[in-house]
């Protein structure tokens, strides 16, 4: 199957999901359960949703690749997932995986908007969740998101006057509590930390998210030192120390992923994937993919086609 990886939207998982239960406003919001032994198609190869999503382990485990860094979601944990980031599943929950039973919850830009929900403020100003998408929860914490899921589906199944007010406040309060249960996580994570080791970590989780913002229009490391106010050798330097790779190689992991999952499974041609991830030309875009996988970008997409 084609696709365009940056297109998958609510309204395609829905139809993906067509055999699990789920409980949705529309194509803006769903509750879905993901069990073992029903797949999910897309789950497959690498992509991107455009959504909020927070997925709930309730039994097994399943390893997820987001935004090239490898989790595994076990019972009790959750994973918080921000609008365009790449995201690969290792091992699908289908038949031959170990049993797992999962609860996802998407929410579209557009009914974030409606909701008036500052999701910037809860999930986005926290880079703790861009460094830790994946924590456990506490019993009273899976206690609580529990009956939220709960009371949520009840509320939807009736059939009264008001219900759109109530849909909407209770999907507000559920995720100003993920918000709060992030705020906390988060404020733990800090204080466990040396002052200069934490600033160092903040450093290199602000990097990673103008990176995961802007990598397929900038690669110069200009760039993201003006947008953190220290000069290229310095960031570098800080990144390197931090993380045990330089800024440069970081940019690269980015733009070759993207790349890739464009070569792989979007039908553009090369001359569009060089214009939309921002080379000057064919000729530029050929020697950077190929320094970097040993591959020429043609030779990449056929080894693909071959290998699906």
């Amino acid at each position: 199957m084609t696709y365009e990886l940056k297109s998958i939207d609510l309204k395609y998982i829905l139809r993906a999901a067509h055999s699990h239960e789920a409980i949705n406003i529309g194509e803006d919001f769903f509750i879905l359960n993901v069990l073992s032994g029903q797949d999910l198609g897309f789950l497959n190869e690498p992509f991107k949703a455009n959504a909020y999503f927070a997925v709930y382990c309730k039994e097994g485990n399943v390893e997820v690749e987001l935004n090239l860094k490898k989790y595994t979601l076990s019972p009790g944990m959750i994973m918080i997932s921000l609008p365009d980031q790449i995201i690969r599943v290792v091992n699908p929950v289908r038949n031959g995986y170990s049993n797992g039973h999962f609860v996802a919850i998407g929410l579209s830009r557009s009914f974030l908007m409606s909701l008036n929900l500052d999701f910037k403020q809860i999930f986005d100003d926290h880079l703790f969740v861009l460094s830790d998408p994946f924590f456990a929860l506490e019993e009273e914490e899976r206690g609580l998101f529990a009956k939220y899921i709960y009371l949520l589906k009840d509320v939807l199944d009736l059939d009264i006057s008001g219900k759109e007010y109530i849909e909407s406040t209770l999907i507000s309060s559920l995720f100003y509590t993920l918000g709060g249960i992030v705020d906390k996580k988060a404020a733990r994570s800090t204080k466990e930390e040396t002052g200069p080791q934490n600033r160092l970590k903040r450093l290199f989780e602000s990097f990673m998210r103008l990176v995961s913002e802007y990598h397929t229009s900038e690669r110069g490391m200009s760039f993201y030192a003006e947008k953190l106010g220290l000069t290229p050798k310095y960031l570098s330097k800080l990144i390197k120390q931090v993380s045990g790779r330089s800024a440069p190689e970081w940019i690269d992991d980015f733009v070759i992923v993207e790349a890739k999952n464009m070569l792989k499974y979007s039908g553009d041609s090369i001359k569009e994937i060089v214009y939309k991830l921002h080379f000057p030309n064919p000729s530029v875009f050929y020697k950077y993919f190929k320094a970097h996988t040993g591959m020429t970008p043609s030779q990449y997409r056929g080894e693909g086609l071959i290998n699906n």
